[in-house]
């Protein structure tokens, strides 16, 4: 049985390398449809067919999530969330994006663990990646900057000091669901805080929960939200790139 085997996987190399041999260069060439040509961000900019959420002028895209316009003061091209001003949504819907954020605790250190710079952005309203300062501030890892809050820890503490400016880019790729609303395909996401990959392509459990275990309903695209957690956090330069 083995000599039959040992025959069988050399006749099959010999005849998948006489296949290789037979295929010209231009045999394994994808030529259309071209990808999009588009303008890279320089300068902090965004990419030329991002969505702008936030330029440092105008908040018209966001909206409460009461339904009220967000009354939130913009100053030197950011605003504040303070404390009991409420989480804000983004007006448009989104399904799976590329999502580029800054944000910036306060220079006074008020406060420590949970209680310290806290916030975090929500896709589609259900799966946060946590805000927080955590510049020698100790707190449970599933729920320091960069978690996915109460799932996955970040691989790396990559926060700069209070009172600086840090930045978020996330891949984010929408859970799935069959027309019964069971679960197709969990949603994905990867973190680079400050250029540093702290999630990796991590697959959520469910939407986010302070308490109990997560858990899928489903749902469609849904707004971005920002949320308000008893402390002052600053936001600026936030863009959305949609993945189709």
């Amino acid at each position: 049985m083995k000599i039959i085997n040992k025959t069988f996987f050399l006749l099959f190399v010999s005849t998948f390398s006489f296949a290789q041999n037979q295929l010209k260069p231009e045999d394994t060439e994808v030529w259309e449809p071209q990808p999009k040509i588009i303008t890279p961000g320089i300068n902090n900019l965004p990419p030329s067919d991002a969505i702008v959420l936030f330029d440092g002028k105008s908040l018209d895209n966001f909206t409460h999530v009461k339904g009220e316009s967000p009354k939130l003061e913009i100053k030197d091209g950011a605003f504040t969330i303070m404390k009991s001003a409420g989480d804000i949504i983004s007006k448009k819907l989104f399904g799976s994006i590329q999502l580029h954020i800054e944000w910036r605790s306060p220079a006074i250190i008020e406060g420590e663990g949970q209680g310290r710079g806290n916030s975090g952005v929500f896709l589609q309203s259900e799966y946060e990646v946590q805000i927080q300062d955590n510049y020698n501030n100790k707190t449970y890892a599933n729920g320091q900057a960069g978690a996915l809050y109460k799932q996955n820890p970040p691989l790396v503490n990559a926060c700069r000091k209070p009172g600086e400016w840090q930045t978020y880019d996330i891949i984010y790729m929408a859970p799935k669901f069959y027309l019964d609303s069971t679960l197709a395909s969990p949603a994905r996401i990867t973190v680079i805080h400050n250029g540093v990959l702290v999630q990796n392509n991590f697959e959520l459990k469910g939407k986010t929960l302070w308490q109990g275990m997560p858990y899928y309903k489903a749902h469609g695209k849904a707004p971005l939200k920002i949320q308000e957690h008893n402390n002052a956090v600053s936001f600026r330069n936030i863009w959305v790139r949609e993945i189709e």
